[in-house]
């Protein structure tokens, strides 16, 4: 198999927004889909994890886009490991628009950690097959977008609003699913706003674990023009993940 993963999918029309174009969280969800597919085809994904006892979990993930999926059109997202380390690897995509090699509609950077799923501890990503990662390592094909750096946040954001959250907002991990807090995050401008603005950029970085019945506190503070940072935390002052949007 080619180390680069292509995989089709379908702007569902019930996955976009008032304007035809795919929500954010739903082009989150397809790039995930498709990092398990390809670790799955190549030996190390989620259900022969789950059976020793470990999981892959999304540490940080960027998106950036020039433009999103129009509803009722097939794109791909392609998906590759870029580096691996002991406790984390960096998996990049791209989204390319139509059936065939057609123009490129953004492109993505995740970071990922490998975890024992009693401990909730990382453990050895090389420990699997004596380090078998290493052979589907791609390093020459190009994600030219930013790989971002920590969300930096000061005591001057502003308390927006808090959430409860029920089943639907978890996953196979037992915690909040990770594109959950993307829709969140999002929720945070009203619809007004997105007549007027487009999503240039969207990152995310995982701090701590959020569960079924924690109540989520958002906090928003403008950086640059157009840009945008949020502080999620649980139980008052818990921080459990940070992001940043970038308008257009």
């Amino acid at each position: 198999m080619d180390k680069v993963g292509r995989y089709e999918f379908l702007a569902e029309p019930f996955h976009c927004d008032f304007s035809g174009r795919l929500f954010m969280g739903h082009l989150g969800n397809h790039m995930l889909n498709a990092a398990d597919f390809h670790s799955t085809h190549r030996g190390f994904g989620m259900k022969r994890l789950m059976e020793m006892q470990r999981s892959w979990v999304l540490s940080r993930l960027a998106i950036e886009m020039t433009e999103m999926p129009r509803q009722y059109t097939k794109f791909k997202v392609e998906t590759w490991v870029e580096n691996a380390m002991r406790y984390f690897t960096s998996r990049n995509f791209a989204v390319v628009a139509g059936e065939g090699q057609g123009a490129i509609l953004g492109y993505g950077r995740s970071i990922w950690a490998m975890i024992d799923t009693k401990t909730r501890q990382p453990t050895d990503i090389f420990s699997i097959d004596d380090g078998a990662i290493n052979d589907w390592i791609e390093r020459d094909k190009p994600c030219p977008i930013d790989k971002g750096g920590r969300v930096r946040m000061t005591d001057q954001a502003t308390f927006v609003r808090e959430i409860d959250t029920y089943y639907n907002d978890v996953d196979i991990n037992g915690h909040i699913n990770s594109v959950k807090y993307i829709e969140h995050v999002l929720d945070l401008w009203p619809l007004d706003w997105y007549r007027e603005h487009a999503i240039r950029r969207f990152e995310i970085a995982y701090v701590a674990e959020a569960h079924a019945g924690d109540r989520l506190s958002f906090y928003r503070e403008q950086t640059d023009d157009d840009e945008y940072c949020v502080r999620i935390c649980k139980d008052g002052d818990v921080e459990v993940a940070r992001s940043k949007v970038k308008f257009q």
